[in-house]
């Protein structure tokens, strides 16, 4: 053996070409690191889609199954407080304006409207013996249509002013009685007690001196009368009450006139009207 060739120190892998490295050397120097980190990226993927599929698990759990309490805001939002009236309970519907409007508004009866009757003391005869009487403001406004027309050669026949519920009491149910009406077709010509315009002292019932026998009959419609009424009763603030078609109901009397030529009278009648049907 050369002793020259054992004397001289192996060459450094740097100082060898690429073929000359030894398969050993040219390997990855640390092959155990890499396989770790590439494990562990592997478990962080694995992880994270298990946590977005557990976390999708609970939400469908809570659309379809309720299974979760919902937050104080949704509590509010599904079940909102009750509102509360002035006095703190709890409002009803019993209680709105509509309701109680119509609580408080009286019914008719048989078509007929409810009327307080005038008082004594406003009450003034409008014919000679002092038998047919309306209150003052319409008496005196009865006196000047019926000189009016007097002066056109038409002579007013006063049959009925001013009735009392008493007296209404008598011309409804003892006539009733006597006609053997039941009191449906009662009303279609005479009012209940407490519902007749004559309580009133607004209304009158006029006749033609010239034809008594069309006295309270639709007939009176024929006579010069009521031509002259319909064609100047309005200058002295008298209206016919039921002509015919009316809404109440009532059957067509062209011989009942009232007067609405004041505020009270105003008022007496079409609040009266306003009323519920």
């Amino acid at each position: 053996m050369d002793n020259a060739s054992l004397s001289r120190k192996p060459p450094q892998a740097s100082e060898l070409v690429a073929d000359e490295i030894p398969e050993a050397v040219r390997d990855h120097p640390y092959p155990e690191a890499g396989q770790s980190q590439s494990k562990k990226k592997g478990l962080i993927w694995k992880l994270l889609g298990l946590a977005a599929l557990a976390f999708g698990v609970s939400i469908w759990l809570h659309l379809n199954f309720n299974l979760f309490p919902a937050s104080q805001a949704e509590q509010t939002q599904q079940n909102p407080a009750p509102v509360s009236s002035a006095s703190g309970s709890a409002a009803s519907p019993a209680t709105n304006s509509k309701a109680g409007t119509a609580a408080a508004t009286p019914d008719n009866l048989l078509g007929h409207l409810p009327y307080q009757e005038a008082p004594a003391k406003d009450l003034v005869g409008v014919t000679s013996d002092g038998s047919i009487k309306l209150r003052t403001s319409a008496a005196a406004k009865y006196q000047e249509m019926a000189n009016a027309a007097a002066a056109s050669g038409i002579y007013f026949a006063p049959i009925s002013g001013f009735r009392s519920v008493e007296d209404q009491q008598h011309v409804f149910f003892d006539v009733k009685a006597e006609r053997r009406q039941n009191a449906s077709k009662r009303a279609e010509v005479s009012a209940p007690p407490g519902y007749s315009e004559h309580h009133t002292g607004y209304a009158i019932d006029i006749g033609d001196g010239n034809a008594p026998d069309t006295n309270l009959s639709p007939s009176f419609e024929n006579t010069q009368t009521f031509k002259w009424l319909e064609a100047n009763a309005v200058t002295f603030s008298f209206e016919m009450s039921f002509p015919k078609n009316n809404r109440q109901g009532v059957s067509y009397e062209p011989w009942h006139w009232r007067f609405v030529g004041d505020k009270q009278s105003l008022e007496t009648f079409y609040k009266a009207h306003s009323m519920k049907k």
